[in-house]
């Protein structure tokens, strides 16, 4: 094994969105600085994803200064979003959790949502991530909190296990789905140099002078079957992970973390693994 370096950083201003990549990131304890602050609900307040809306897949949400963020589609005219004032929160249901978080406050950004999703959705904000959600106590520490992100402040993929991966759908059943790229993973952050598989026995890594802990690994859904290009749907990765990694009882790639302390993170950092 080479020399391990942060390859790529990547962040969803909105959750489900396209993601962006960055050359550097700020790294706060809830996550990456601009990552996954802003979501949509349904009428219900039930967080809206590429489980149910693969179309998102293709809708792009460009960051602004101040946290506000300028939203693109296919088929939509682009529409800018200021970061609303806290003056009121509603309910958001995230897996289980229940949030709190504030609507934006031009009407223009709902009804630009609905129109491309085609069903009633409002987009809301995380106005205060270091009280508003925990990390599951399960794998949490307290104090620790997190953004919208499914549940951890930050994942973390490698190229040697997605190389794997792509050799394992080759010589499977739906081999015509593959090679995949690393988007189908959403990560945050990407590993290069590491053997395939070793960072299911990381416990502690340091990227730059940022540490974080191996929360746990990352149970795969649906979403990573969504052509990120086209929002098409296959049966890969499930069905390859489904067959060689099943850990249990969820089909793995990826591990979530947790920083330790606060920084900046660059692409072409060493990153250590500490235990």
């Amino acid at each position: 094994m080479g020399s391990q370096l942060l390859q790529s950083i990547h962040i969803h201003p909105v959750k489900a969105f396209r993601g962006l990549s960055l050359r550097e990131a700020v790294v706060e304890p809830w996550g990456l600085a601009g990552d996954r602050r802003w979501v949509l609900i349904d009428d219900g307040g039930k967080v809206v994803t590429q489980r149910q809306q693969p179309r998102l897949a293709l809708a792009a949400a460009e960051l602004l200064p101040g946290g506000g963020v300028r939203l693109s589609a296919p088929g939509m005219d682009s529409l800018s979003v200021t970061v609303p004032r806290p003056l009121g929160t509603v309910p958001v249901q995230i897996f289980g959790d229940k949030v709190e978080g504030v609507l934006a406050e031009d009407e223009a950004a709902h009804v630009w949502c609905s129109e491309y999703l085609g069903a009633g959705t409002r987009l809301v904000h995380m106005d205060d991530p270091a009280t508003r959600r925990p990390v599951d106590p399960e794998y949490g520490r307290p104090g620790e909190t997190v953004s919208f992100a499914d549940g951890y402040p930050l994942l973390v993929t490698s190229t040697g296990s997605l190389d794997a991966l792509n050799s394992l759908i080759a010589q499977g059943d739906q081999a015509a789905d593959g090679p995949l790229p690393m988007n189908r993973f959403r990560p945050n952050v990407v590993v290069s140099g590491a053997d395939a598989w070793a960072e299911d026995d990381w416990s502690r890594i340091a990227i730059g002078d940022v540490t974080f802990r191996v929360a746990k690994s990352c149970g795969r859904c649906v979403v990573t079957t969504t052509d990120q290009g086209t929002a098409v749907r296959g049966k890969e990765p499930l069905y390859s992970l489904g067959r060689h990694r099943r850990i249990g009882g969820k089909l793995v790639f990826g591990q979530n973390l947790v920083p330790l302390n606060r920084g900046t993170i660059r692409v072409g950092d060493s990153v250590t693994i500490l235990d």
